[in-house]
């Protein structure tokens, strides 16, 4: 570590502020270990405009551009933590790549990970960010998030990183029997992420607290 890092706790890749970050999220709830290693080892910084970066281990949600956000550090801490609770968890399906943190986290976690963002210049960002920083088992795609990626399907796990009003059935069609869907759902100011587990042809539902995302749109946005 230079004598500048060491000084300036605002650098970007101070590891001062991620051991700050770290200790909050702790204090926060989030015990799983590997999850704390990953957000430790997968460098917010490199997901957020230059001029952001210095803010990257403050414990907030950014904007990234087209009207998306970088979400907070505790809120995706915690969807990867409930999302680790499954077993088995190999193959994963994200709607909403955004900055792309979320699926270089899994991808660090050895999930093998399916992206798709409907922002055409978000999509063209991310794919070369995900190639540039060597998470090689993230697959992108640029299509409808409502329409899933039903080639690859069945999944152990699906994230939704926006908030549609309910969860399209075309999601949940592409669950394996006994994975999980974790998704903010609700229109802006009365989201509630839930947890959905399919059961053969049932869903039954977990309630995990209140959240604010974006909303999540159909269709391809060039």
């Amino acid at each position: 570590m230079s004598a500048q890092t060491r000084q300036n706790p605002q650098q970007p890749d101070s590891p001062r502020a991620r051991q700050r970050l770290l200790a909050e999220l702790r204090q926060q709830g989030i015990v799983n270990e590997r999850v704390l290693e990953a957000l430790d080892a997968v460098h917010r910084h490199h997901f957020m405009d230059s001029g952001l970066a210095h803010c990257a281990y403050r414990n907030q949600a950014f904007p990234i551009g087209h009207g998306q956000t970088i979400s907070q550090p505790a809120i995706v801490a915690r969807i990867t933590q409930v999302l680790l609770l499954e077993q088995p968890m190999r193959k994963v399906l994200e709607i909403g790549t955004g900055s792309g943190w979320q699926a270089a986290i899994l991808d660090w976690l050895g999930l093998e990970v399916f992206t798709i963002e409907r922002i055409a210049p978000l999509y063209q960002e991310v794919r070369q960010r995900l190639s540039r920083l060597g998470y090689h088992r993230t697959r992108t795609r640029l299509g409808d998030g409502y329409q899933g990626w039903p080639g690859q399907a069945p999944f152990d796990g699906i994230l939704l990183s926006a908030a549609p009003e309910e969860v399209p059935h075309t999601l949940f069609a592409q669950l394996r029997d006994g994975g999980v869907l974790i998704a903010p759902v609700g229109p802006e100011g009365r989201q509630r992420l839930k947890r959905y587990r399919r059961q053969g042809m049932q869903i039954k539902v977990d309630d995990l607290g209140a959240v604010a995302f974006v909303p999540m749109l159909p269709d391809v946005q060039a």
